[in-house]
């Protein structure tokens, strides 16, 4: 019995010492096992328990340009090249915002002036294909940049190159503009449809359907009570850039025209024009104004009152010109048809013959209507004060002589300007 009783004590003590021997070996177990740290879960949590996280915003691209120059017509060329801001991003078709001196402007990214609509402001990347001439520019279509932005003024002077651009308060010519995209491809659709008409070929083996004078745009303007064979209309007939200036300047003297309206240079420039002496138009009465694209600006009215009066006292036949004879010369002689008392359907063709011979714009096309109405629709809507030009059409030529009123011309000039338009020419 008391072997028993021993082997009993015996059992029991090793019972104990391994419960003893357990408890310490679990210890140092705990012990060593390292800290649940906030990126590695307790051993209680599961792979399937779910961890927060902040969500990863998106840079926005932008860029920081300097004033490279201020063009003849407003226009802000930037220190920085399409280049470096494709890739950052950046393309024709997006929405991007311009902030300088406090003001902010929202505008797409084109590649040429006239892929926004008239008076709508642009960021142009011209010449990709020319390393060289490759350029962004801050722009106008048909204005002034600088002057609409608020950055400078132009003023017109006697020295070279004619004019000098005086900043306003807040601007130098070492001032910063932040660029920042806005809305990625927020213009596409807009930019597609103006991309139809960004550009005139300068071959004229691409217009062989054309004569020469619709070549060179040249074109009598007969409506209303204006006279046969008296206004014509036209591209340059010297400035070769269009190359159309040879086709332009037969035309004028098959015309016989005397009297021109030069809207695009200054007389010392286009008399530098190459073989200009061997033109006929050298031969002709010039009036040279180098006037803006801006046709509500100050500085366009001013130098179209002293044109009209030009033309009031000169003898015909006349033509007004600019550069492409488009936008400028669009303007003026949709003012003067209207004057005469043209019907706004014939404004309008006349108008819009331009990107027929240029572009080959199919005639009442849904393009054709859309830029009727953005161009020169709104232009004279805008000149004149009123809301739609069709509701008006019965009293287009009041509007139109209070319009020049407005400008400068006397009621003396306006009667001799339409004595002189409505005579004909045999």
């Amino acid at each position: 019995m008391n072997k028993n009783k021993n082997n009993r004590k015996r059992i029991f003590a090793i019972v104990i010492i391994t419960m003893i021997i357990a408890g310490m070996v679990g210890s140092l177990i705990q012990t060593a096992r390292p800290a649940a740290t906030p990126d590695q879960p307790k051993e209680s949590e599961t792979a399937d328990t779910p961890v927060s996280a902040e969500p990863v915003k998106e840079e926005v691209p932008s860029i920081e340009a300097g004033i490279h120059e201020i063009t003849k017509y407003g226009n802000i060329t930037l220190t920085v090249s399409p280049s470096s801001m494709r890739e950052l991003g950046f393309e024709p078709g997006d929405i991007i915002s311009v902030t300088a001196g406090g003001h902010t402007q929202e505008m797409p990214i084109g590649s040429a002036y006239t892929d926004v609509d008239s008076g709508q402001m642009v960021c142009a990347f011209r010449h990709e294909n020319d390393s060289e001439k490759a350029s962004v520019v801050l722009a106008v279509n048909m204005g002034n940049f600088a002057a609409s932005f608020g950055i400078a003024d132009k003023e017109d002077t006697e020295e070279d190159p004619g004019y000098i651009w005086n900043y306003r308060e807040g601007f130098d010519e070492k001032t910063s503009l932040h660029i920042e995209m806005k809305e990625k491809g927020g213009y596409l659709d807009g930019y597609e449809m103006h991309q139809l008409t960004s550009s005139a070929s300068t071959k004229r083996e691409d217009y062989a359907d054309l004569s020469d004078a619709d070549y060179a745009n040249f074109r009598e303007i007969h409506m209303g009570s204006i006279g046969k064979g008296i206004l014509y209309r036209s591209s340059s007939p010297v400035d070769p850039v269009m190359n159309r200036n040879k086709e332009a300047d037969a035309a004028l003297q098959k015309a016989l025209i005397k009297t021109v309206m030069n809207m695009a240079d200054f007389e010392k420039d286009m008399k530098l024009y190459e073989n200009y002496s061997d033109t006929f138009y050298s031969e002709c009465d010039i009036i040279a104004l180098n006037m803006g694209m801006n046709v509500s600006e100050k500085s366009f009215t001013d130098k179209l009152a002293d044109g009209l009066r030009f033309i009031a006292s000169h003898e015909g036949p006349y033509l007004i010109h600019c550069t492409e004879g488009k936008d400028r010369t669009g303007f003026v002689a949709a003012v003067l048809e209207s004057l005469m008392g043209a019907s706004p359907d014939e404004i309008i063709e006349d108008y819009m013959r331009t990107y027929i011979n240029y572009y080959h714009l199919e005639k009442d096309s849904e393009l054709y209507t859309k830029i009727a109405n953005q161009n020169i629709r709104t232009s004279l809507q805008n000149a004149f004060g009123i809301e739609d030009l069709y509701a008006n059409s019965d009293e287009l030529s009041k509007y139109a002589e209070t319009y020049l009123k407005g400008i400068g011309l006397s009621t003396e000039e306006i009667k001799a300007l339409k004595k002189n338009l409505s005579a004909d020419f045999e």
